[in-house]
């Protein structure tokens, strides 16, 4: 491995540099159109998750928007983990990385047409996790709100490919937070059943067994697939079905996964408090409790001690 440098290395198009040599084209597709895929993981003291099944996930999006990334995702892990490694000595112990890898179609020619484009634009980078911004969400709970903006219909574009095109989902949670800035959205589906926020999978809990949306009119995150995975290995039923308002409204327990919060509690939809307002509920907790074991790592200690 190449000596470590002093700020976050990325590697782009063939080669590793510092963040602040890595250049992108201002007319690159994926900046003028959103013409681009991406997938994240992350680290859990400093030992990352899942890379493979992320990777097969992002190759997935790669062949649904026929983008050619140019490497084998064997080539792309092992660069990756490389990326990684380079940068782990700038995390102080109870720091840790999501790990993202980005494609986009190319730069687009000057004077050419919008359907040519050059070589693919390959990054792969590593960001901190805003573990202070974000910790007041396992002590307090999330407020979800359900903004008006609906989720792109799967017909449109399929929300099952994880898209640099993140407008949809950018819109929404901009209007969540105008009459809440602590707020968290999950849009609606076309049919108005509950459906995804940005990064975010939503499940809610009644009389002890667990339900989400279904799998057609979300991003199938990975961390939305342990928690099932979890759940279940602990006798927990999970049933995957259309939620509406009413489902929100009325349920037990509510909580969210992504890769970042890995599963975070909901404390209520709309200003209406999710069951008694204890937070986590008993079923959250128990698949929390499952998760931090399987990862082998106190996730929620570790935003918790970030309060001030």
């Amino acid at each position: 491995m190449a000596e470590l440098a002093n700020e976050r290395v990325v590697y782009i198009n063939g080669e590793i540099v510092p963040e602040s040599r890595a250049m992108v084209s201002f007319r690159d597709r994926s900046f003028k159109y959103g013409d681009g895929a991406f997938d994240m993981t992350r680290t859990f003291g400093h030992r990352i998750f899942k890379l493979d099944e992320h990777l097969k996930r992002f190759y997935k999006s790669l062949k649904y928007l026929q983008m050619d990334p140019g490497m084998s995702l064997d080539k792309m892990k092992e660069i990756s983990e490389e990326v990684l490694a380079r940068n782990l000595h700038l995390l102080g112990d109870d720091e840790d990385y999501w790990v993202a890898q980005r494609v986009s179609r190319g730069v687009e020619p000057v004077g050419g047409d919008i359907h040519e484009a050059s070589e693919p634009t390959v990054v792969i980078e590593c960001t901190p996790l805003p573990f202070k911004a974000r910790a007041h969400y396992f002590r307090d709970g999330m407020e979800v709100v359900i903004p008006s903006t609906r989720r792109t219909a799967p017909d449109s574009l399929t929300p099952r490919a994880k898209t640099h095109n993140y407008m949809n989902l950018m819109i929404a949670h901009e209007e969540a937070r105008r009459g809440n800035p602590n707020a968290w959205a999950i849009l609606l589906d076309v049919n108005g059943n509950l459906c995804e926020g940005v990064g975010s999978n939503i499940f809610i809990v009644e009389d002890g067994t667990v339900y989400t949306p279904e799998d057609r009119y979300v991003l199938c995150g990975v961390s939305r697939e342990t928690a099932i995975d979890l759940a279940e290995a602990a006798g927990i039923k999970v049933v995957r079905r259309d939620l509406d308002l009413y489902d929100a409204y009325t349920a037990d327990e509510a909580f969210i996964t992504s890769t970042s919060f890995c599963i975070v509690p909901v404390q209520s939809f709309n200003g209406i408090e999710v069951g008694d307002g204890s937070v986590p509920g008993p079923i959250t907790k128990r698949i929390t409790d499952a998760y931090i074991e399987f990862v082998d790592h106190d996730f929620v200690a570790q935003y918790l001690k970030r309060l001030d």
